[in-house]
């Protein structure tokens, strides 16, 4: 039987070399992964499904599938995409009282099953994933091992926590404005956020959209190794990204040569968001580690970054698609959704989507295409890399950005310095990545956000090792 230390200081690719060498089963890492759980779960409130009888039989199953994961546990978040016959409830409380589960697995699940990983459950995140907070009142609020009176980040948050506390070694999470790299700084962990298209985000989204998939994850090489397993085209994918000439896991260990990298600090679009000094810092020790490593480091950027249309348009893309997902979750249940049934902001954040003009979203998406042009032109200029705070506040405090009936903004007004640095990025395309940088004087980690050229993962990932190897982070929170 595999020991709790020797349990939580492997990744997951070092779990599975041990499943590999025979030095361990997979229904030992099952067992490992149910006791990490439960010790840590009811303090944390990070899982909310518990799937122990299902990935039990799966490990010891002899169809289990023999790829390079195989027999490593690890959650999925209860966003999209759904795994076949468990509960997705989207931190809805009418789908937890409904007691929805879903009939098939999504693409990137299909992909995780194939490597060979076992699911033990499902983490906790915001109600639809709205807000940079994880305090849902469908299942409440998880809390960020670092400090218990403060939030994780979101909406991959349950996840975020799952893994900086040790319960799994990675957890799917999804970002469609920040919300793996966001959970990622707030924590300590690496949260890369693909290109469009490079996982599928089938058969239920098309690719076109805000929203990617990938992992919450300790190392970089965990981060590269699972972007492989996951980066399969399926038919109908409506974005395909360019597939690297070797697998990102190789990759990333090659060195990325003389990089020209920009450094920006402001807060994004009409520089209405106050950026904390302790998350600059965490950028410019991450520009200092860089130059040290002979790249280049200017205090510039795209000039596209300055676009005071940048929240509006995005907000109006939100609102539409929370209104569409309302939808979606009425036909789930068998009726329409009423205000009653979901938090006060997403109903405000649905009702502003649907009093949008067709027109007007037209407007939008072209104004969205021409921004991302504006920014692929900088990096088109001869620039490898951005630099940035990966949000401009450390961890909130449990509440700071709940709303109420009476202050309905409050959740999205108190969560846009999270979103200021990353949602640009969902909004091009391009990749991104959010990596420790150390943590603030009251002991909350902070973040670097990278972001490289559309379908460039392969030099974020060798950034992000380089730093890595130079300045290691802590993998776990202290329990």
């Amino acid at each position: 039987m595999i020991d709790e230390r020797d349990y939580v200081v492997h990744d997951a690719v070092g779990l599975a070399a041990l499943v590999r060498a025979g030095e361990v089963s997979p229904s030992e890492l099952v067992e490992a992964a149910i006791r990490r759980i439960e010790a840590r779960n009811g303090e944390l409130n990070a899982v909310i499904h518990k799937l122990y009888d299902k990935a039990r039989a799966a490990a010891e199953s002899p169809d289990l599938p023999d790829g390079p994961f195989r027999g490593v546990p690890m959650l999925l978040k209860d966003l999209w995409p759904a795994s076949a016959g468990d509960p997705v409830h989207l931190g809805i409380a009418v789908l937890r009282d409904a007691g929805y589960t879903h009939p098939t697995d999504g693409n990137q699940v299909t992909c995780l099953r194939r490597a060979g990983f076992t699911f033990l459950g499902r983490t906790n995140t915001p109600e639809l994933g709205l807000v940079a907070t994880t305090e849902p009142l469908a299942y409440g609020p998880t809390r960020n091992p670092w400090n218990t009176g403060h939030g994780p980040g979101g909406s991959s948050g349950g996840s975020a926590a799952a893994v900086v506390s040790g319960m799994v070694p990675v957890a799917g999470a999804g970002d469609g404005g920040g919300s793996i790299r966001i959970p990622a700084a707030l924590c300590g962990l690496v949260g890369l956020k693909p290109s469009r298209g490079r996982v599928s985000n089938g058969p239920r989204e098309d690719e076109s959209g805000l929203s990617v998939v990938h992992v919450m994850a300790r190392t970089v090489r965990d981060t590269a190794a699972l972007l492989d397993a996951e980066a399969v085209p399926f038919p109908g994918d409506t974005v395909v990204a360019p597939r690297p000439e070797r697998p990102f896991a190789e990759l990333m260990f090659r060195e990325p040569g003389h990089l020209r990298i920009g450094l920006w600090v402001d807060s994004p679009g009409d520089g209405r968001v106050d950026v904390d000094p302790e998350c600059v810092a965490a950028a410019e020790r991450a520009a200092l580690l860089l130059e040290g490593l002979g790249h280049t480091v200017e205090a510039t950027g795209p000039a596209a970054l300055t676009d005071e249309r940048l929240l509006a348009n995005f907000a109006k893309t939100w609102g539409v698609s929370t209104a569409y997902a309302l939808d979606e979750v009425g036909e789930m249940i068998g009726r329409p959704l009423t205000e009653e049934d979901v938090e006060p902001a997403t109903w405000f954040s649905a009702e502003r989507g649907r009093k949008t003009p067709a027109t007007d979203m037209l407007k939008t998406q072209t104004a969205t295409q021409l921004f991302g042009r504006a920014m692929a032109a900088w990096w088109a200029d001869g620039w490898d890399l951005l630099i940035t705070p990966a949000t401009a506040r450390p961890a909130p405090e449990i509440g700071e950005l709940v709303s109420t009936p009476d202050n309905v903004l409050q959740s999205f007004i108190n969560s846009l310095p999270y979103g200021t640095f990353t949602l640009p990025f969902n909004l091009t395309g391009q990749p991104a990545i959010s990596i420790p940088m150390g943590h603030t004087a009251g002991g909350l980690p902070v973040g670097a956000q990278l972001a490289a050229a559309y379908a460039r993962e392969d030099v974020l990932l060798q950034v992000a090792a380089q730093i890595e190897d130079t300045a290691p982070w802590p993998h776990l929170a202290p329990d």
